[in-house]
């Protein structure tokens, strides 16, 4: 599969002349993994999912979040009595559903940011594991053989760290946003007493 993206890759940068480009930027890439081992890939596929959430959000918030929230004020304020048992119930389902808009993905993106760390410590056991497997096998005498183990244990624990953090920050301010969206919500949502 990834044989094919390069081959694909490939063919589309040298029709605009980028190939050699590309050729590098793809080995320095497949050295990485090489030297951090196959979990590199899932903590990859793991981080690009993420942003992509997160970027959804972003967009989210920044375009259709607004108008969401006009036509909910505005529904609620066309209502002629707001002051019943039955009223206060519609304004809930009213907020409810603009708060399952609004924190859509981000429970997701929580999990993305706590699972990178973890897969980078999977990356570390199997490392670990390799380095024991040299050692059983060479003895400790042979520092080269084990040092593809120890890369192996150390930059996957890198790796799923720093996915961790690009996205920890932004997916703490959008849990905030969230909230203080829906707060505000309910604040603009008055109800006749």
């Amino acid at each position: 599969m990834i044989d094919f993206i390069y081959s694909l890759l490939r063919s589309v940068t040298s029709i605009i002349g980028l190939e050699q480009n590309l050729v590098n930027s793809w080995e320095a890439v497949r050295d990485f993994l090489e030297l951090g081992g196959d979990v590199l890939l899932y903590i990859g596929l793991l981080m690009i999912i993420m942003w992509v959430m997160i970027i959804e959000r972003l967009i989210y918030f920044f375009t259709q979040h607004p108008m969401i929230v006009k036509q909910t004020i505005d529904a609620w304020n066309a209502r002629s009595e707001r002051k019943s048992w039955g009223a206060h119930r519609i304004r809930d389902a009213m907020i409810s559903e603009v708060r399952l808009k609004a924190s859509q993905w981000l429970i997701l993106i929580q999990a993305s940011v706590a699972l990178c760390p973890l897969l980078g410590l999977l990356g570390t056991v199997t490392g670990m594991i390799e380095v024991f497997s040299v050692m059983s096998s060479l003895g400790t005498g042979n520092a080269r053989a084990m040092a593809a183990g120890v890369s192996k244990a150390t930059v996957p624990t890198m790796c799923g760290m720093v996915a961790a953090l690009s996205g920890l920050f932004i997916s703490v301010w959008l849990q905030g946003k969230a909230d203080s969206e829906i707060e505000s919500l309910g604040e603009h949502m008055t109800m006749d007493h």
